[in-house]
């Protein structure tokens, strides 16, 4: 009988392990959590989707909140920590990468919101020079934390010694995906979870 009890549960974890396994998005063969830690706290996969230059698919985004929402401004208001993780797809030279994510926050930010970003902005800028390229399959994550701030992370490991502050930084990055101009239209409504990308995975 103990036999039966031990084997039975083995199976029942067997198949919530199977569960937890399924509980990911695949986009473009990259696999996005549907759930991660952060601070403390549960975020939900809001939506993830493609980058595309032309038909070349340049990398995966996904972003993180605490609740699903639609709409840009409550991605902007929503309480608590936020991430938006990326994989490349190919390789990108770093200093290319970080003026087009420099380009993207201002034509996208307000003026007030982006001159409060410049300290952010010019730490990104610096983090991407010096990198020679970011490769395929490399993976870059902004990771912000209410009253800590926004901290940069290369496949998983911190770029800075400290968080950028200003809150603004990081409203001011997600307008690159989410803003009026965004970097592709199709990957913000997939970040936004309103339909998947129009090009495909």
């Amino acid at each position: 009988m103990r036999a039966f009890i031990v084997a039975a549960l083995v199976a029942v974890g067997s198949l919530g392990g199977a569960t937890a396994w399924a509980e990911t998005v695949e986009v473009a063969n990259v696999k996005y959590e549907t759930v991660v830690d952060l601070a403390g706290q549960k975020l939900q996969l809001n939506g993830a989707g493609i980058r595309y230059k032309f038909v070349v698919k340049v990398y995966t985004a996904g972003l993180y909140l605490t609740h699903k929402v639609s709409t840009t401004p409550e991605v902007l208001t929503a309480p608590g920590p936020k991430r938006i993780h990326i994989q490349m797809l190919r390789e990108i030279d770093g200093n290319e990468l970080g003026k087009l994510f420099t380009k993207g926050m201002e034509a996208n930010a307000p003026r007030d919101e982006f001159v409060k970003s410049i300290n952010g902005v010019l730490k990104l800028s610096e983090v991407f020079a010096s990198r020679k390229a970011l490769a395929n399959g490399d993976s870059f994550s902004v990771d912000y934390v209410p009253g800590i701030g926004s901290t940069l992370l290369l496949n998983g490991k911190p770029l800075m010694a400290e968080p950028i502050k200003e809150p603004e930084f990081f409203t001011c990055l997600l307008r690159i995906w989410l803003g009026d101009k965004p970097a592709d239209d199709a990957l913000k409504e997939a970040l936004l979870g309103i339909k998947k990308s129009r090009r495909g995975s």
